[in-house]
């Protein structure tokens, strides 16, 4: 297959849903003001091994992106980045590398979010579990300390080797952000939503210089095996974000 594979503006299209969901949570990242001018990139994967997947163009707003104009890439066509219509080349050495490195990253979300971000700056930039959204990433979390600059192919290579531990399901790139990947659209966002609040509780905590209470291990680990396995959840919260996209963005799904 070509590297970049335009489709018709139909539902015949089979990745449709894909192209939808991922729409939807770019047009809701601008809500939560995850945004970063023209930067920052998401992918899903389309096929079985997960080497093709979708992602956004280079430098367009997520506020216009739509199902349509998501770009269908081959992680392992070295002449990506030669065609026309070639991807963000640091969108492409990372996420790339993930979908190429990583076939149980289905999906993969990178983001600047405020509170994310500033953790990923701390010299510590461990979550400890002090409440039930920071429990919910026990033994979750791989912190990356090796920045690296801008994410071209090199340092894209290096950053998905850090998520060769399946259980692993958020990287906190130190100095830079946060990637949170899923198996669908709908449990990495879920999962991007959730780790930004539980970043924004406890980057509040350490403001007030008061110690943290900590939840004791054990504890922490089953509230985060029960929040993985909580039937429906992801799913609901991507039903509910397109209900209120198609009353006020319809065209996020077009």
């Amino acid at each position: 297959m070509s590297a970049i594979v335009q489709h018709p503006h139909t539902h015949n299209d089979p990745h449709w849903d894909v192209r939808v969901d991922l729409a939807a949570v770019f047009r809701w990242s601008v809500k939560m003001n995850w945004h970063e001018a023209v930067a920052n990139h998401f992918s899903a994967a389309v096929n079985e091994d997960g080497t093709q997947f979708l992602m956004n163009r280079d430098q367009i707003h997520f506020s216009r992106v739509t199902a349509s104009n998501l770009l269908l890439l081959d992680a392992n066509d070295p002449q990506t980045m030669e065609l026309p219509d070639a991807p963000d080349p640091t969108a492409w050495g990372l996420h790339a590398a993930i979908h190429r490195n990583c076939p149980h990253a289905r999906v993969a979300l990178h983001v600047h979010s405020k509170y994310s971000t500033v953790l990923a700056c701390l010299a510590d930039s461990s979550m400890p579990a002090i409440d039930q959204n920071t429990a919910m990433f026990h033994d979750r979390v791989v912190i990356d300390g090796d920045f690296g600059g801008l994410a071209f192919e090199e340092e894209g290579e290096r950053c998905s080797q850090l998520f060769s531990d399946p259980k692993k399901i958020v990287m906190i790139m130190g100095n830079h952000g946060v990637l949170v990947i899923g198996q669908t659209v709908a449990e990495a966002f879920n999962r991007l939503y959730y780790f930004e609040r539980a970043a924004e509780t406890l980057i509040t905590a350490y403001m007030t210089q008061k110690p943290l209470r900590v939840i004791p291990d054990d504890i922490a680990a089953q509230v985060a095996d029960d929040l993985e396995s909580y039937p429906g959840h992801a799913e609901r919260h991507m039903s509910e974000i397109k209900l209120l996209l198609d009353r006020d963005e319809p065209d996020y799904a077009t």
